[in-house]
């Protein structure tokens, strides 16, 4: 029996217990409610990031340490075309080809060798084949012991930023090409006036010593040569104005399919009994307002380097026809609104040129040719009436299959005055000594022109600028103003503005070897002006004097 001091000992021993059971249970209850907690707020963390993962459209994919995929999420399937349940399981290799999959080998070898954070830029394949571009994030993935378990990737779809990367690209390109061709041809144009002076000199001497020399052959002989040289620096000169922009246009409605069908015989003699030539025209007129002499220049210098291309023989295609811009083909001619355009497609069954040849052909003075058989200026050329005509062109070629132009040109839905006609070679009227009032600061082709007038049956007056001129239109009876455009004192324009203040109805024909002074930056000849563009023979002249003269154009015409 125990006392009670024993038994308040044991009482107190049995209450501290009591204590320490109640404190522990509640510390328990504590804690596993803790835990609970914790465990749903990491399940909720999870699933969050679980549906940040699913929603986002980005791929986020992972692998083991062997690139076998063990997590691939719906902006994978999305980017890929594959399920998930589809690639889990498989190697990565799948997105790519095998030049891919030695990429993705380095990179993960990289990344376990400790580079943080490799991201690249590079092309992976759709389920079904297609490309795409992608923007990779990878990172090692690692355990709880920091041991590593496998890859992390984030990838970005770019397709449409690269596409439209390139499409800038190309534009930037143009520009570039615009603004080298703008700065030749401010050369071109500062030396174009002196230089075709010159040559109306050097032609129309030619000339008159050829009929001088009538009889003696080996002299007529030497002189053919000579005016063969003469008549290659015009058209050289006239390519540079072209494509820089400084030549004279006199635009016109025209049949694109009629233009071909003129120039089908000239290329016949052309291009060679070793090339087919195929002219397929459109059923409906393909009406475009251009320069008839430029399309005829166009086709000509495309169907040269057709031929060229072609050396063992092939097959040379012209086809007029329509397209409307407004899907795939409005991509390939960034500097055309969507519409209606008439198009004109050039194609041979050639040698074909590569991508970086096809690259730089339009630039002024670039040639594959051997030295002597080209001037680099055919195609620049091209490039500039097209551009000038308010088109674009492109080229598609590929080595061994040949290549094709295509030309687009605003369409014209009524024609206006019908296709172009061919120069007249009849001989010009008599002046019946009609009194020409000629004005040109260049004295020695001042002389020519005198002589070519005097011939023609005409009295004429010889001033060498503005001022002069005045003073002779002033003293004298005048039938027309013959007036060159770039002057040192006054500018052609201006002096038949003056003229026409006294006598507005006489008749004025400029004449220039570079029109910038007269047609300012449109470069188009308004229809109510006429101009001779130099050099030009004796016959030109004639006919171009005849033509202003209202008496003579009715018996003339």
């Amino acid at each position: 029996m125990t006392t009670v001091p024993e038994q308040l000992f044991l009482l107190g021993n049995l209450a501290i217990l009591l204590t320490y059971v109640v404190v522990t249970a509640v510390v328990v209850v504590w804690a596993v409610r803790r835990r609970g907690r914790l465990q749903d707020e990491a399940d909720a963390h999870r699933a969050t990031l679980q549906a940040v993962a699913e929603h986002t459209d980005d791929a986020i994919i992972g692998s083991d340490l062997d690139g076998v995929l063990t997590a691939w999420n719906r902006g994978a399937e999305q980017i890929f075309g594959w399920t998930a349940d589809e690639v889990v399981g498989r190697h990565a290799r799948i997105l790519t080809d095998e030049a891919g999959a030695a990429e993705q080998r380095d990179m993960m070898r990289r990344i376990r060798e400790g580079e943080k954070g490799v991201p690249y830029e590079t092309r992976r394949f759709r389920k079904d084949g297609t490309p795409v571009e992608a923007s990779f994030s990878v990172a090692l993935v690692r355990d709880r012991f920091g041991q590593p378990i496998g890859f992390s990737a984030v990838v970005r779809d770019i397709t449409a930023l690269k596409e439209a990367a390139e499409r800038q690209r190309a534009v930037e390109e143009r520009t570039h090409q615009a603004q080298r061709m703008e700065s030749l041809g401010k050369l071109a144009g500062g030396v174009a006036h002196d230089f075709n002076n010159i040559l109306a000199i050097i032609v129309n001497y030619t000339d008159f010593a050829a009929e001088e020399a009538a009889g003696n052959d080996a002299l007529t002989a030497d002189l053919r040569h000579v005016r063969t040289a003469a008549d290659r620096a015009i058209n050289l000169t006239r390519q540079l104005l072209t494509f820089t922009r400084g030549d004279t246009i006199q635009p016109r409605d025209v049949d694109l399919s009629a233009a071909l069908a003129e120039v089908h015989a000239m290329l016949g003699r052309t291009i060679g009994e070793h090339i087919n030539l195929i002219m397929v025209p459109s059923a409906a007129p393909v009406t475009v307002h251009v320069d008839p002499g430029q399309l005829q220049q166009v086709v000509l210098n495309l169907a040269i380097n057709a031929r060229d291309a072609m050396p063992d023989g092939g097959t040379l295609v012209l086809e007029a026809n329509t397209a409307d811009l407004d899907g795939g083909e409005l991509d390939m001619q960034p500097a055309l609104p969507a519409g209606a355009y008439a198009r004109l497609l050039v194609s041979d069954t050639g040698e074909g040129m590569t991508a970086d040849v096809a690259a730089h052909i339009f630039e002024p003075f670039y040639t594959t040719k051997p030295r002597g058989q080209g001037t680099g200026l055919g195609l620049s050329t091209v490039y500039g009436i097209v551009a000038e005509a308010g088109g674009s062109i492109n080229v598609y070629s590929e080595p061994g299959v040949g290549t094709t132009f295509r030309i687009y040109l605003p369409l014209v839905t009524a024609s206006g005055d019908g296709a172009a006609t061919l120069p007249r070679h009849d001989a010009p009227p008599a002046g019946d000594g009609r009194t020409i009032l000629v004005v040109e600061d260049e004295p020695a082709l001042a002389r020519v022109v005198t002589r070519i007038l005097t011939d023609g049956g005409y009295h004429v007056l010889t001033a060498t600028g503005g001022r002069q001129a005045l003073t002779l239109f002033h003293q004298h009876r005048c039938d027309a103003l013959l007036t060159d455009v770039i002057m040192p004192e006054m500018s052609g324009r201006r002096l038949a503005e003056l003229v026409h203040a006294s006598e507005p109805a006489l008749p004025v024909l400029y004449m220039s070897g570079y029109s910038n002074g007269l047609l300012g930056t449109t470069h188009v000849l308004d229809g109510d002006i006429a101009f001779i563009e130099k050099p030009f023979t004796a016959h030109d002249l004639l006919h171009k004097i005849a033509e202003v003269l209202p008496d003579l154009t009715r018996r003339y015409g």
